[in-house]
């Protein structure tokens, strides 16, 4: 498979399980990333945070970009990830599931004319395309007054899903 670029994200160690994660492009801010109590001190997010964090920014910019492109009205996304802990057969802790929900804040006359972007914009989001081969992702997309947009639970495949008006 052809390499299409990479990225180098350095971190080192100040104390415990406490580190300061540096990026290569030098206009990124460090961060700071700990584990939880009683492993760490919580001074910063832990790595299930920051993919939790990966997968719902990744979606989001996937979902705003084919919008824009389709110049579809969106005055607003807010994204909600809730991560779920599970333990493997060997009782080993694990990131078991991913439940992303994003919100448009898109005008009335627009939810009908979503579907295309909402068939599409998963396939294209390269972080959970990848990390869905190992971690159960939803995606649900509502507007703002709540009704649903689209959802799906397909772990693999991203192809099934529910459109706008099907229940």
């Amino acid at each position: 498979m052809a390499e299409h670029g990479k990225f180098l994200v350095d971190l080192e160690r100040i104390n415990n399980y406490e580190f300061t994660v540096r990026f290569d492009n030098k206009k990124f801010a460090s961060i700071l990333v700990d584990e939880p109590k009683p492993l760490g001190d919580e001074k910063g997010p832990n790595a299930a945070r920051l993919l939790g964090a990966a997968v719902g920014n990744c979606l989001s910019a996937s979902l705003i970009f084919c919008l824009e492109k389709a110049r579809r009205g969106v005055n607003g996304v807010h994204t909600s990830v809730t991560g779920t802990m599970t333990r493997n057969e060997r009782g080993r802790l694990r990131v078991g599931k991913l439940d992303v929900h994003i919100t448009l804040d898109v005008n009335t006359e627009e939810t009908k004319r979503l579907d295309r972007c909402l068939s599409l914009f998963e396939d294209f989001c390269v972080v959970t395309a990848s990390v869905k081969k190992g971690i159960e992702v939803t995606v649900l997309v509502t507007d703002k007054a709540g009704n649903q947009l689209y959802y799906n639970d397909d772990k693999a495949s991203g192809q099934s899903f529910t459109k706008v008006n099907e229940k």
